[in-house]
Formats: structure tokens, sequence, C-alpha cells
């Protein structure tokens, strides 16, 4: 008989963000216990949903004996050196910010978590020819985890975004086999169907409009990939996700609407009560916060097959009861959008 588990696994998040990755985790069955992140205003809207929590601000200066003992961490640490849509030549992982994932290899060093749950943009799998990506999984080898991963988009997960990330699994060798979270043996609603005659393409669902024909507003059935930008109503930063009605207004979307195309609660990023040097700005926080954080939804299916995996090896079958897949119909498209005057 195995030993017995407690339940819920409990995890600490670094990089956080406004809590994407926690949030999808925490859906998922596990108990968030610490947080770290250096920008300010994430840090306001971590505090504001988990406000009994210690939160470090610089993961440069933080000392591992700080970290509370946790089975899971989690990190979707900084993209903007991988990113495919850098203008010019990648930093990569001798970036400024991508670097930093080496201050987060030195922590695990010292604290060897039972599991480790990555996330980042998928161009972190180019990134100087794949070399970057081979410092993670080498980091990660010597340290002695073995390592998943897979590209998953969010448009498979409920979500109206086009917006492919690369998630690593890592477990200790003596922990589990992290090919068990990551790779499914049953075929999921978003695979292609076999065979069938030839016949009309079917439109991109990009060129797939819905809303209201005769008083909108009208939007693309699936959004653009979400990116960190700002509040202004001037250049290309928002051309590509956008609101029009019938009458030939045009809108970018607002703050509530990319958190639900994110996969968030509305106002999830709306602190109260907001602060009096960020009340100018505040709209640019938000876009930036937003386009910078991790689809809770496909965190929450990373976790729930993660928390299986973790029950089933620490006590035979034991399972913590959270199934093994989110129900991708849960957010519905339609709804998201706001009836705006413009």
């Amino acid at each position: 008989m195995g030993k017995e588990v407690q339940l819920p696994f409990t995890v600490a998040s670094f990089f956080s963000g406004i809590g994407g990755l926690d949030l999808g985790l925490e859906r998922a069955g596990f108990e968030i216990c610490f947080h770290c992140e250096i920008n300010p205003f994430c840090r306001t809207i971590l505090s504001q949903h988990w406000p009994d929590l210690p939160i470090h601000h610089d993961i440069r200066k933080l000392d591992d004996a700080e970290i509370p003992e946790t089975d899971v961490w989690a990190a979707g640490f900084p993209c903007q050196d991988l990113s495919l849509a850098r203008m010019g030549p990648r930093s990569g992982l001798r970036g400024r910010q991508s670097g930093l994932f080496h201050e987060f290899v030195r922590l695990v060093r010292g604290c060897s978590p039972g599991a480790i749950v990555l996330e980042n943009v998928h161009g972190l799998l180019s990134s100087h020819g794949g070399r970057d990506f081979a410092i993670v999984l080498k980091a990660l080898d010597e340290l002695g985890y073995r390592i998943g991963w897979r590209v998953l988009n969010s448009k498979d997960f409920g979500v109206p975004q086009q917006r492919r990330r690369v998630y690593i699994v890592a477990m200790h060798k003596d922990r589990g086999d992290p090919a068990e979270v990551l790779l499914e043996p049953e075929c999921g609603s978003w695979n292609t169907k076999k065979g069938g005659s030839d016949g009309k393409k079917s439109p991109s669902l990009f060129q797939t409009i819905i809303g209201d024909p005769g008083n909108g507003p009208l939007v693309k059935s699936i959004a653009h990939c979400i990116y960190a930008e700002s509040a202004r109503h001037t250049g290309t930063d928002w051309s590509r996700n956008y609101v029009w009605y019938p009458d030939g207004r045009v809108r970018r979307f607002t703050p509530n609407e990319v958190e639900l195309v994110q996969g968030f609660p509305a106002n999830w990023t709306l602190p109260n009560p907001i602060k009096e040097n960020e009340a100018k700005r505040i709209d640019s926080l938000r876009y930036h916060a937003v386009g910078n954080a991790v689809t809770p939804t496909v965190a929450e299916w990373v976790g729930r097959r993660l928390a299986d995996a973790m029950a089933k090896h620490d006590c035979g079958n034991v399972s913590n009861g959270t199934g093994s897949r989110v129900d991708i119909d849960s957010l519905e498209t339609r709804g998201v959008f706001e009836t705006v005057e413009v």
C-alpha cells in the first residue's frame, strides 16, 4: 500500500505576473503558497487576489531559504529576449530579462522541488538555432529531472485567441514521468478529422465574423495573439485585433475584453483602489500585464494532469478528483465583447 499523500499539492510561483499560471493551477486543485514578481503593478494585482501570501520582489536577491517548502515550482520566465515578435536579433538566454532563467535554476539547485512547470513563447524552441532551448533542457537534466515539453494553443482550451506557447514539465527522476502530463493518448476535439472528399475550403477562423450584423459590435471569431501594448490609439500596436460597427466605427479591445480573451475574469487587473500615480496610465498597465500573462485555462489543463500524475506516483492509483481535461466549451466567444461608444 502506498504512502498517504496530502492534498492539495503546493506551489511556489516565480515571474508570477498577474497570476495566470497560479490561477490555472489553483483551479486544478493546487494551493499557491509564494509569489516572486518584480513589476510593482503586477504585485498589486497578485496581492489583491492572494492577499495573505508572501511575495518577493526580485529573484536576483532571493535566497532559497526564503522559499517555503512546496511540491511544485511554476514559472513563466521572461520572454522578451526570445519572442519571434521582437524586432531585430534575439538576445535569447543571454538577454537581460530572459537570462533571469539562470537565477531560477540557481534556486532550483538549492531546493530541488518535486516538479516544475515552465511557460514561455514558442520562440524559445528556435532561439539561437535551438541552443537556448538546449540550455534549458541541460540545466534541468543536470539537476536530476525528467523533462517533457509541448506547444499548446490557447484557442484549443476555450479561449478565443490564437496563442501558441511552449509548456515544459520537469519531474524528479524518482517522482514521475512528465510525458503523462503533456502527452495524451486520447484524441482531442481539436484534432484534424481524417479524409473526406475535396470540397469547398473552410474559411480561416480569422475570417469568420461574429456579432450583431445590424448594430454591432462585430469581431473575428478568434483573436490574434494578445501582446503587451500601451493604451495609445495610434500606430499598429492593436491593428490586428479590433472591434467594428456596421456604421464604420472601429475601436480597440477594452482592458476587460483582453482579460476575457486571455481567459481571466473581467476586472482581474483593475486595482481597488487605483493608486493616484497610476490613474492616468491604468489602461496601459492593464494591457501590458495581460499581454505578458499565461492563459489560465491552459495552465489548468496542465495542472490537472500534473496533479493526477503526482498523486498516481505517490499513492498508487489515488486521484485528487480533478479529472484530466478542461472543458474547452466553458468560455463562449460570444458575450466577451462590450457595446462601447466610440
